[in-house]
Order: structure tokens, then sequence, then C-alpha cells
């Protein structure tokens, strides 16, 4: 025997690899030889008989996508970055590249390629190391799968060991892939299967990122660059070592050209060019998206669904791997119209948090979400992961106060139950409340104490109707209003119209805000629940819940779910058209936020938390926006405003009018130009509709609320905006 075969043969009894190369072999493909190895015929033959035939070959891990109404990619989100495309879809060139390079006997060899392994085996054993694989494509396939599928570490190393259990288990496999799926079926699963490198799974991903072309349009120095990745997809990663990567290239050429694919002039033409690269990264997640703060809304919008799946895990795991197109209901022009006003008003790095979310009244569709803060984990950049902007389950940010942005509710609540939009009550500056004259909730206890209220920037003309009550903000009229409500009223409305109403108790956890004082906005709220429950009055009564997800389809197109409107009518029709009519004064001429006008009819409502955060909250028929501007720190905690630096100014006396208004203005001005002009509906069958309502201006909108006597001081119960005069007990209704 020569010395060259007596170390091939030393070779493979050390590997004991022969079982695999010789002793599964022919008809069932279950030919023990291992006495070349020594091994025991009988050994082999059980180990094989004792392995299942048939691999469970489980969906691909595919990337998805979050489109915005337009069609506009606002980002992508995947475990592996793969497009899974059929076979069809990929270019002729491509596949005989990878076959040329990996396996080009595959459609004529079965599961295993005896020639090609013993060949490899040879020339490893003569090189003392592997230089050469001799795996066919399907045997690759199992291997690959099994990794991709393991669910733990234990399965995980079993797929990659190198042993002989896993030779004979992935050739076991190979041989029932041949048996259950055509040839055709196999190249495809294993083009779209394999990893060519910089965080890319399977052709169409690769093509895309490397040369920003689909798979079926690469071409032959494209191709063969690829083809060569698979090998070894670290080693000639074109974007890190393109010299390694155009010698592969080369090799693949070559290869192409001995098998015939083409001249060898021609592989001589191509081997002269330049990779020709192409890279574009492919962002996971929304941090680098053009709307981070909505796609995280979106992610955690679905991972909320339970229709998705019995558990978050499980929701989770399909939307980064199932190859799902989220036809969000953003709109990046409007979202570019968001982000531009809250940064042209505040900065990353202010001890506050600008805010603004804009919704469409009628149909519940969110269509921007901007904060100041960026997504990002640089806190000395002002970065954060923290979504101020929508409510505490969607983004873990408590919310803030929102001041006297409630007291739409309580002016909602006295139309609908019949009181004249012309009642008036006597409202001197200040004023000492018994929390005994506001009826509690049916079955709740009543409540107990008392509390004082003033009017400290903006005094009361002595006697205030609905009109002028609510159009300057009046603290003292809306308490002596609420008398006339109850609390229960206008508490469930402002729930039903989407506001979680809930704040922090001293153990953490969260109880509900439904307290006498609630007109001065006591309770946490987040600028999308504000913009939603506006919305309501804009929807002339009907209330839409917030949603920012219209459709979600498969990778195929079809369509798995489609979240339509869920909307009910809250408010009779004529009820919604009064507060309309109150509310947009505060925008016409003499009102609060004048210089904020649009085009077109326009309402809202400002909202001051004792100088901890100010809101405003407006709306056209066709638009609902809250702005809002709250002192924070580093961690999302209230601090004040008064002392902090907004927008590279020293705040002192922070004012809605001044603050959070014109970022609503920013934007709506610049949304409004693409609507069409639409007024909102003259109210009918509410009594003192359209009085003459004389407006004196003011240039201050603050609260004071000193807290109930008999008790302690509630930490929670920031006050609201617009200071104005109290009722008090025994004062006259007209």
């Amino acid at each position: 025997m020569s010395a060259r075969l007596q170390s091939v043969v030393a070779h493979l009894a050390g590997m004991g690899i022969v079982s695999v190369v010789l002793g599964v072999l022919m008809a069932g493909l279950v030919l023990p030889m291992a006495a070349v190895t020594g091994l025991a015929t009988r050994e082999v033959a059980e180990k094989v008989d004792d392995l299942p035939r048939s691999l469970h070959v489980e969906p691909l891990p595919q990337r998805s996508r979050i489109l915005d109404r337009h069609g506009a990619v606002l980002a992508t989100v995947f475990e592996q970055n793969r497009v899974v495309v059929p076979l069809r879809r990929i270019s002729r060139t491509a596949v005989k590249a990878v076959l040329a390079i990996e396996d080009h006997r595959f459609y004529q060899h079965g599961a295993l390629d005896l020639r090609a392994t013993l060949r490899a085996l040879l020339n490893n054993a003569a090189a003392g190391g592997v230089v050469q694989g001799g795996s066919s494509i399907s045997q690759q396939l199992v291997k690959q799968t099994l990794a991709n599928q393991a669910g733990s570490p234990v399965e995980r190393r079993a797929a990659t060991e190198e042993s002989f259990a896993r030779k004979l288990r992935e050739l076991t496999y190979a041989i029932g892939l041949e048996q259950e799926y055509s040839k055709d079926w196999i190249l495809e699963r294993y083009l779209n299967t394999v990893y060519f490198g910089d965080g890319t799974y399977g052709i169409e991903a690769a093509a895309e990122h490397y040369y920003g072309v689909d798979a079926k349009s690469l071409n032959l120095n494209q191709a063969s660059t690829l083809a060569g990745l698979v090998q070894n997809p670290s080693a000639y990663d074109p974007t890190n070592h393109p010299a390694r990567a155009r010698a592969r290239r080369d090799v693949v050429l070559d290869r192409m050209a001995s098998l015939g694919a083409f001249s060898r002039n021609r592989a001589a033409q191509v081997k002269k060019r330049p990779l020709g690269l192409d890279p574009r990264p492919t962002p996971n997640g929304c941090v680098d998206s053009a709307a981070p703060f909505f796609c995280d809304y979106v992610l955690q919008y679905l991972y909320a669904d339970q229709r998705l799946g019995p558990t978050r895990e499980e929701r989770i795991h399909l939307v980064r791997t199932g190859g799902l197109t989220i036809r969000a209901t953003a709109d990046l022009g409007w979202q570019r119209a968001a982000d531009s006003a809250v940064a042209g008003r505040t900065d990353p790095t202010d001890r506050a948090i600008g805010a603004l979310a804009i919704t469409e009244p009628g149909t519940g569709e969110v269509r921007a979400l901007a904060q100041s803060r960026p997504m990002g984990p640089d806190r000395s950049a002002g970065q954060t992961f923290l979504n101020y902007v929508v409510p505490a389950e969607y983004g873990d940010s408590a919310g803030f106060q929102a001041g006297s942005t409630f007291k739409a509710f309580v002016l909602a609540a006295a139309i609908e139950q019949g009181i004249a939009l012309d009642t008036t009550f006597q409202t001197p500056n200040e004023a000492v409340f018994d929390q005994a004259d506001y009826e509690n909730c049916p079955g709740a206890p009543p409540f107990s104490g008392s509390f004082s209220v003033s009017n400290d920037a903006v005094p009361s003309s002595g006697r205030e109707n609905l009109y002028t009550g609510t159009r300057r903000s009046i603290n003292t009229f809306f308490l002596r209003l609420e008398q006339e409500t109850g609390v229960c009223a206008p508490f469930e409305l402002a729930r039903r119209m989407g506001v979680r109403l809930t704040a922090p108790d001293g153990d953490g956890n969260t109880q509900p805000e439904r307290v006498p004082i609630f007109p001065l906005g006591v309770a946490n709220a987040s600028p999308l629940e504000m913009a939603e429950a506006y919305a309501t009055f804009a929807a002339r009564g009907v209330h839409c819940s917030s949603r920012p997800v219209n459709t979600l389809q498969d990778s195929r197109g079809n369509t798995l779910l489609e979240y339509d409107p869920e909307c009910e009518r809250v408010l009779r029709a004529a009820t919604a058209d009064a507060v309309n009519d109150v509310l947009r004064g505060v925008l016409e001429p003499g009102g609060l936020v004048q210089a904020q006008a649009l085009d077109q009819p326009a309402a809202g409502k400002t909202g001051n938390n004792e100088g901890l955060s100010v809101w405003f909250v407006g709306y056209t028929p066709q638009v609902s926006a809250a702005a809002m501007i709250a002192g924070a720190n580093e961690e999302g905690t209230p601090i004040l405003l008064d002392g902090t630096v907004v927008g590279g100014e020293p705040v002192y006396g922070a004012s809605a009018t001044a603050y959070a208004a014109p970022i609503w203005g920013d934007a709506m001005q610049v949304i409004d130009d693409g609507l069409d002009a639409v007024d909102f509906m003259p109210s009918s069958g509410v009594p003192g509709f359209g009085i003459e309502t004389p407006y004196m201006p003011t240039t201050n909108d603050q609260d004071g609320v000193s807290p109930p006597r008999g008790s302690e001081p509630d930490p929670r119960s920031r006050r609201g905006d617009e200071r104005s005069p109290g009722a008090e007990d025994g004062t006259e209704s007209e």
C-alpha cells in the first residue's frame, strides 16, 4: 500500500466518516460497509434504523415591514434579515453560480454525491485538514434547517457539532427530503436559507443588501460574488474583506467556465471588473425609522393583540419572523410636520418633554406621534426608549396631568344633561367647596372634606355662563357646574372618550381619579388619549378608539387581519355640536390662542398643571391633535417647568398659550393646507345655543386649588389650567 493511500485510510478511520460515505447507499440507502473503518456493521445499521427519516420543515424566518398609509416604508423588523422568493424569481445566472461552486451534480445524484464526497475526503486527507467540502446541497440544507429550528442550546450544539452521529443524522434527513420534495423545491429552500454574511439570509436579501437589486436581476459579476460567500460568509464578506471576496468570486467564475456555463474568455473579462458593490443597510427596528415612536406604538399594539397568538412571546415571534406587511395609519407628511413643530419649540436635552399626537376623527386612525426626546440609549443626548405620547400600556410612561383640558368633559356632560348654554353662575375669584356637595357614582362612598379654588391670573367678571366660563377657563365656574352634573357623569364620559383616568398611588399601583377637582385635570393622561377624546367632539359625538394599524398581510400578500374602526356614539350629535361652538371661541378673535388660528374652523382647550405641564388640545372636523410640554428629568419623573430651559429659553410662568399651543399651531397650519375646508355643524335643540358671549381677553391661563380640609395633601392633585373665580355653595343658577 502506498504512503498516500495509507494516509487516506488512516484519516478515514480516525474520522469514522466513511460509514456516511459508503455505509449508507443504494435503494433504501442503507448498505453498511463499516468494515473499511473497523466499525461493526450491526452497530451502524442500528444507528441508521434508529434515526427518523422525515425532517420537520418550518417556515423560514422573514423580515416584516411597517408601511405608512401611502406605502412608504417606516421600518423593518426581523430576527433574520430574509425575504423568501420562489425559484422563478432568482436569476438563472445566480442559480448556476451556486450550483457550480457548491454542488454542480445536484440534479444528477441523490441525497449523497458519493463522487464529490470521496474526492473531498481524499483531498482533505492529503492536506491534513479540511480544504474541501463534500456535502450535497440537500445535506447542507438539513444542517442549516436543524440549526435554524433548534429550540435550545442543546439542540443547537447537536446541529453543529463535528461528530459521526451528526453526519449520519443529516444524511438520513437528506434522504427523506429527496424522497418527499422535488429537486427544485430543495434548491429553492436552500437559496432562501443560506447565510450570505453581513446579517443577510437568503439570496433575495443578499442581492438587495450588497447590490440594491432583486435576486432575479443579478448579473454574472454579482451572482458569482454572492455564490462565493456561501462556503464562508465571514471570511469572504465583501464589505469587510473585498480582496478575499474578489479572489473567491474569481474561483466561482473559473469553476463555471470549466463546467461549460460560458467561455473562459468571458470569465477572464468579468474577473477584470471590480465587485461593483452598492451596500445598503437594512435597519432592524424603530430607532432609525422616520417615525420611531409611531413605529414602536405599532409594535406594542400588535404585541398586545391576542388574535396574533396566545402569549406575548408568540406574538413578538410572529411579528419579527412572519414576513408580515403591516399597513399602518401614519402619514409621513403629517409626521414631518409634527416632528418639525415639536423640534422647533423644544430641545432633546431640555428638562422638559414636548409631544404631539394627531388622530383622525370618525376612524380612530393615528396619523402622527412626535416627541422631543429621540429614540436611543444615550441619555446625555436626551435619548430615551420611553414613548411619552401614548398610553402607559403601549409606552411605559405614566403620562402627565392634563389640567383644564378636562373641563371639556364637564361641559359636555352638562349639555348632555340638558343644562342650557346660557346658564349663569356667580364666580368669585376665590371659593371654598364642600366635597359633600358633589354626587359620586351610584354605590360609591360620598365625598368628604373641602378644598379651595382660586383664579389668580384670570379674574372672573363675577358671573359666567357655559360659553364665557369655558372660553376663559374659569376654575370656580366649573367647580360650580360640576355640582350640577355630579362627578360621575363627566368622569365616565371621559373614560368612554378614551382617557384611562388613573394615577399612581403611594404603593406604585394605579387607582381611578374620580374626585370633585376632576375638571382641573388631576389625572394622568397621554397626548394620544387627549387627541382621541377631543376627536369625539369633532366626530359629532362618535368616539373611535385609537389604532395605528389598518391591515396585516402575510408574506404572500394575503390579508391576515383587518383593523376596522371601533366606534360608538357617546354623545348626542347636538351636544357635540354645542361643545364645538363653545370651544371654537378659544381660537377666534379674543380667544386665548387666537395666534394659532387656522385657515378653517377649529376649536380647542388649553390646560396647565401648576407649572408642571402645559397642554393644548385642538381640532377641526377632520383632524384632532394634542400638544404638551411637561417638565421631566432624564427618567421621565415630573418636575416644575418654571426655572428650566425649553427650546433655548428659560421658562418663567409657563402657560399653555405661550408653550403648548404654538406646537399645535405650527403643525396644524402645515397640515390644514392639504385639507378641504369643512365647518362644524350648527347645533340644534340645545338651549342657549349661539347667545352673545362677550369675551375678556387674558394673557395667562393658570389654575390653583388647595387640598381638601380635613385630609392629607394629595401629591397627585396637581391643579388644572386657567385660574378662574370659583363658585360657592348657594350660587344662583339662571
